[in-house]
């Protein structure tokens, strides 16, 4: 058992079965392989053969899903919304009472603000700085002004419909956090939130860990991570002037933790796990029906092996669960994306 986590009644050991999950709140599925962006940080989109999760991957997988209790179903990608399936995905889980999420670069958000409207909750999507800045990172021109174009016209079918912001720090905007969220603020967004660009991982469709040349593309100097470290000061001011319901997400603990992810790459601090529950309590399902128990560890199954049941608990997702220590676990250590869940 992780020695960070409490042990809730998700990871409890009825029937002699150590770590066995009988109910997962929240499920992430890759809808499309593609992207219409080129993000620098990002190697998704250099994928060449389109697929998308279709409603007939679903089917299969309903009574699983009523079974495990999910409630919360985040679409991601690629981009999702090049998925032609996804307004017939979206209603079979809609009538399972099932909150959606979209993550989306925005890009499509204008052209398709009708169906997003009809099918999700919220709508996360990618901002990586002020117009410039993210234009440049996406490398595609004008990648800003259609976000902009695209939350109002999701606002003008549905205002009140939670639109939010989530940005990576990386080089190209590690000084420009605080105009990040003026950026937000400007396209009139719920809300921003910040993580670390993974330098260190094979998630996000690589093959291979990256060489420390491309790290350092990304990563900061030291002289760089003295300028994020400022920065992340002046949201912290910025967290102070409005506690209730603050704009930006992260408290300041976790603002701090992204810095302190830049000065543990730059072997100036050990690696620290973030306090996190997410193979016990979701599961992320790529294209080809792989089933992993977060974006970073290493596949448990593949859903055209069985149920989703059945991959969750089989033996090897069980012995995962028990031999995971999220505190000693070097990629956990490394780890940018965690998820707390509670009840």
């Amino acid at each position: 058992m992780a020695s960070n986590l409490e042990a809730p009644a998700w990871r409890s050991e009825e029937y002699g079965r150590p770590h066995v999950i009988r109910t997962l709140p929240v499920l992430v599925v890759h809808a499309h392989s593609l992207c219409n962006c080129r993000c620098v940080m990002c190697d998704i989109w250099k994928t060449r053969e389109g697929h998308e999760f279709r409603a007939q991957d679903l089917e299969p997988h309903l009574s699983s899903i009523r079974r495990l209790g999910v409630r919360w179903v985040v679409l991601t990608g690629g981009e999702p919304l090049l998925n032609p399936e996804l307004p017939a995905v979206c209603s079979m889980l809609r009538n399972e009472g099932i909150r959606l999420t979209l993550l989306t670069t925005g890009l499509l958000l204008q052209k398709l603000a009708t169906g997003v409207a009809e099918s999700f909750d919220d709508v996360i999507v990618s901002l990586d700085g002020p117009p410039k800045i993210h234009d440049a990172i996406r490398r595609v021109e004008g990648a800003f002004a259609l976000i902009q174009s695209g939350v109002l016209a999701l606002r003008g079918l549905r205002n009140d419909i939670q639109i939010s912001a989530r940005c990576t720090v990386q080089k190209a905007n590690h000084h420009s956090l605080c105009a990040t969220v003026e950026a937000a603020r400007i396209l009139r967004l719920s809300a921003i939130s910040f993580l670390a660009a993974d330098l260190a991982s094979t998630a996000f469709n690589r093959p291979l860990v990256w060489p420390v040349s491309r790290q350092s593309e990304i990563g900061l100097t030291l002289a760089e991570l003295a300028v994020l470290e400022a920065e992340i000061e002046h949201l912290v001011e910025i967290q102070v002037k409005e506690p209730e319901g603050s704009f930006i997400v992260e408290s300041p603990e976790k603002l701090r933790r992204i810095a302190r992810h830049f000065r543990s790459h730059l072997g100036l601090e050990k690696n620290e796990s973030p306090v996190c529950n997410a193979p016990w309590v979701s599961a992320v399902v790529e294209i080809d029906g792989t089933v992993r128990p977060c974006f970073f560890h290493k596949p448990i199954g593949n859903l055209r092996d069985g149920s989703l049941e059945t991959v969750l608990n089989s033996d090897t997702a069980r012995a995962f669960r028990e031999g995971l220590d999220v505190v000693s676990n070097p990629m956990c250590n490394r780890c940018v994306c965690s998820l707390h869940y509670r009840e």
